[in-house]
Parts: C-alpha cells; structure tokens; sequence
C-alpha cells in the first residue's frame, strides 16, 4: 500500500517502511544500542533523500529512546548527574552539527560527506570491535585470565568532578568533548550515538554496565529531540509521516530483539554487533565505487544568496 511523503516527495510503501523499522527495531533491542547507524543508511538505500533520512530518523531516536528512558529511570539505572553533563555537551555538539549540516547541504555537498562518513566511521568503529571480539573468543577458548585494567587515562586531566553513583571521578574535558563529538555526528548522520556512547562509557571510563545503557538513553533523548527541533525550524527536513511509521515498526520489533538478546553471550554479541556495522559501511563503500545507473541527471540545485 503507498504512502505519500510530503516532505520527501515521493510515494513509498508504508508496510515495506513499517517492516524496516521493525527489523531495525528488533537489531536494537537485541543489541541495547540505537537503531539510528542501521535505519538512516536503509533509508538513503530506499532512495529517500539523504538530508531527509537523518533529520527524520532524529525524530524517530528521539521517540525509541523515551520508552527506553522511561524503563530506565523506573529501574533507577540512570545516573542522573552524568547524564546531565553528557546532555550538555550533547546538545551543544547537536548545534554545532545542525550548523555543519545546513552548511554543507547550502553548498552541494551534504549527500557526499554523510555517505563518505558512514564508510569511515563504520570501519574504524567495526574493526576495533571485530579485532577485540575475536581476542576475547580466543581467551576464553584458551582459558587465558584477562589483564588487569590499566589506570585511567584521563585521572591527571584538570576539572575533575565525581560521580558516586557510577563509582567514578574523571575530568569534564573527555566527557564533555565525547558528549560534543557524538552529537554532532548525530545532527550530520542522523544516528543516536550510543553504539559509541555506550562501549566509551564501559571501556573508557569504566561506569557499571548496569548504569550504562540508561544513562545512554537518557542522553540520546534529549540531544536527539534538539536536533529533530533544530531540523525542522531550519530547514523543514522532517517528514513526520515517515517518522511515524518507522516509529510504530520499531517499537514492536524492539520488545521481540530485547528477548532475543538476553540468550546471546558477550563475546558473541560484541562479534555479531562487529560484523554488523561492518556490513553496513562496506555497503557504502560499494555505493562509492560503483557505476551509478544514470550518469547524467538534471535536478534542481539550491543557491544561496
């Protein structure tokens, strides 16, 4: 059955849409992280426009995360403290980003850089984590004990401030600046973060895992529900219809992933999470390279004055 965007301008099939969502849902729930890194670059693929896929899948993170938040603060997972420090840096970067993603789009070049990002950002970032996932297996297989953890990096960096929730004491330079970073890649790539977020947390700063994921989430809502404002009061990118009907996919896909994870392995979930987000860039990287079908096309071209 389809279903006219207005805002993307163009007909889609809204079962084939809510079905994305679904999948993408159920990947997410199974893997605790945001479906944002899976569900913009399946929309650019789908033929939606890039500009259009990462404002509207802003407004559909924001709508995941609440239930997630919700959930969260319920178990009484949330360090609130920390998660407003990474807020405000979330949303100061989410600024920044939708700045850097009005430029570049006025300029001609919006569609280029969030193809050619997503292929860097999902190499470096799935190899790390294939190339830890496999060293892990392969202790475990052996029986090898794990190293002791190596002292913080960031203990002799000045602004220090505690957290005693999460156990932890550590500089505002590197929360604030990672806070920084992951929303403005949010704003330009149209994804949550917390596939970065939540690995930077564990392995860097060493907050509980118990912690980490609601804290995340708590994050993500309130950057990702800036950008969804700042997107649509700038530059009008947010179909909401779309929004919609990937919301309501994903939040019945996520129920069934989250039950789904609970019987995966940490190994196995770190390993599985790897080849995914590699999958995913090599499949830009195949959009790069590849002879597109029509060489030549005439379409408007925005000029600023």
């Amino acid at each position: 059955m389809q279903i006219y965007l207005p805002i993307a301008e163009m007909p889609v099939d809204m079962f084939l849409i809510a079905a994305i969502g679904a999948a993408v849902g159920f990947l997410s729930g199974m893997f605790g992280v945001g479906g944002g890194f899976l569900m913009t670059p399946l929309l650019i693929f789908l033929g939606i426009p890039p500009a259009i896929a990462v404002a509207t899948q802003a407004a559909q993170i924001a709508a995941a995360s609440t239930t997630g938040t919700l959930a969260a603060l319920r178990r009484d997972a949330v360090d609130m403290r920390l998660g407003l420090v990474l807020l405000g840096g979330g949303l100061l970067g989410t600024a920044i980003g939708v700045a850097i993603f009005n430029m570049l789009r006025r300029l001609g070049q919006l569609d280029i850089v969030i193809v050619v990002s997503y292929v860097t950002l999902f190499g470096v970032v799935g190899t790390l984590m294939l190339v830890e996932s496999i060293k892990a297996l392969t202790a475990r297989r052996r029986g090898v004990q794990p190293l002791p953890p190596k002292p913080p990096w960031h203990r002799d960096l000045p602004w220090r401030m505690a957290f005693p929730r999460a156990g932890l004491e550590a500089s505002l330079i590197p929360l604030v600046g990672i806070a920084m970073l992951i929303g403005i890649a949010g704003s330009v790539l149209g994804i949550g973060g917390g596939f970065i977020m939540v690995p930077v947390l564990i392995y860097m700063f060493r907050v509980p895992v118990a912690l980490v994921v609601g804290t995340s989430q708590f994050q993500i809502l309130f950057t990702m529900l800036g950008a969804t404002v700042l997107h649509a009061a700038t530059n009008q990118t947010v179909d909401i219809v779309l929004a919609m009907l990937l919301t309501v996919g994903g939040v019945f896909g996520a129920q069934f992933g989250a039950r789904a994870g609970r019987n995966l392995k940490g190994e196995a979930f770190r390993l599985l999470l790897a080849l995914l987000i590699l999958a995913v860039g090599l499949r830009f990287a195949f959009e790069l390279t590849a002879t597109p079908q029509d060489r030549y096309t005439i379409a408007p071209v925005e000029v600023s004055g």
